[in-house]
């Protein structure tokens, strides 16, 4: 029996999504300068949908680049509360590994990833994570699949790589303009597929690009053969007081190989921030980070990176990266950033390549909706 008004019905709700990015920049290189030419580019178009409905939501992103279009998140969640802290997500996507983990590729504070996240995080990847949020914790655990699975048949890609990762965060505090957190990410995978039929579920390979989409160049890449299990962890700081922030993450990757010495990689990256413009910074409190400024701020943000892929002992020469950035984003309102990016970046001690200086300033303007 009803008594009085009937119980509201839930209902459909769908939103479209949308991102450009509009790209342009100058580049200097002391070695590989045929590769590193001045330009435009639209690195990076993407149009999809979310819906949701009551406790159940779905996302589809598309993206479009240099004539490709590629999948990007495709997932339906679960949320256990009505502030999606608690939610249980099954699909394509990024899983939680680290601090960077929690902004997507177009809202990266120095314009593109630190080359260490590159190098030692995963890309999106098929499976199964749930995320627990409160007001001074939030943890994660996945469960996954290698990324190929996503692109391949089984009869093709094999047997896949799996994997399970999780993250850690201590928030005591979070409210504006004083932020402290620390982390710590863990994970190990299975060996991945590779288009080698000598080295597919044998082996793994690990790589970064310069510091730019204009131009595609790979800066590191070690091949680590006769793989049998890669295990990694990162631990995170997070600080901001006021106007000015911190950034900082280490990377350490072990990979254990059949009759080889084990192949060990590392990496960390430092990042202080400032808002010249706009109100003090905030935490996002389901991303585990500094959420994105205000509309009308102005930012400065200086960068460190440092990344090491060559193990001499393991005889695996991947090369060793280091590079500084200055970046200013102008948050012109909720839509759009303008972004403008001097860096210096140089590669040693990689097999078979230069050692490699390049000089590049970058401007973008990022639409998002």
């Amino acid at each position: 029996m009803i008594c009085g008004a009937k119980a509201q019905e839930e209902k459909l709700e769908i939103k479209p999504s949308g991102r450009i990015l509009l790209d342009g920049g100058l580049f200097k290189a002391n070695e590989q300068d045929d590769k590193f030419n001045d330009g435009f580019a639209i690195p990076d178009m993407r149009v999809g949908f979310s819906a949701s409905y009551g406790a159940w939501k779905a996302k589809v992103d598309m993206g479009y680049a240099y004539g490709k279009v590629n999948m990007k998140d495709v997932f339906i969640q679960y949320n256990f509360d009505k502030d999606a802290g608690d939610f249980l997500r099954a699909g394509y996507f990024i899983h939680q590994f680290g601090l960077q983990s929690a902004t997507s590729s177009s809202f990266k504070i120095s314009m593109e990833e630190p080359a260490s996240n590159q190098a030692f995080n995963n890309p999106r990847m098929i499976g199964l994570m749930y995320q627990h949020t409160r007001s001074k914790f939030l943890g994660t655990l996945s469960f996954f699949t290698e990324s190929e699975a996503m692109k391949m048949t089984s009869d093709k890609l094999g047997n896949q790589g799996v994997g399970m990762m999780t993250r850690l965060v201590y928030k005591p505090f979070c409210q504006p303009g004083k932020i402290f957190h620390v982390g710590l990410s863990g994970a190990f995978e299975t060996p991945r597929y590779d288009s080698d039929k000598e080295l597919s579920h044998h082996a793994y390979t690990l790589s970064t690009t310069f510091p730019t989409r204009i131009a595609k160049v790979v800066a590191q890449e070690a091949v680590i053969d006769d793989a049998k299990m890669l295990y990694k962890f990162t631990p995170e700081l997070t600080a901001a007081v006021g106007r000015i922030g911190l950034e900082t993450q280490y990377f350490y990757v072990n990979v254990n190989r059949k009759d080889k010495s084990d192949y060990k990689a590392s990496g960390a990256y430092g990042t202080i921030r400032a808002l010249v413009k706009g109100k003090n910074y905030k935490y996002s409190d389901l991303d585990g980070g500094i959420a994105t400024p205000d509309p009308g701020a102005m930012e400065v943000v200086l960068s460190y990176n440092y990344t090491d892929m060559s193990d001499h002992k393991a005889e695996i020469l991947g090369g060793r990266l280091n590079d500084w950035s200055a970046t200013f984003n102008y948050y012109i309102n909720k839509y759009m950033i303008w972004r403008v990016r001097g860096s210096y970046t140089t590669t040693t001690d990689r097999i078979n390549t230069p050692n490699t200086k390049l000089g590049l300033i970058e401007t973008r303007l990022q639409i998002k909706f």
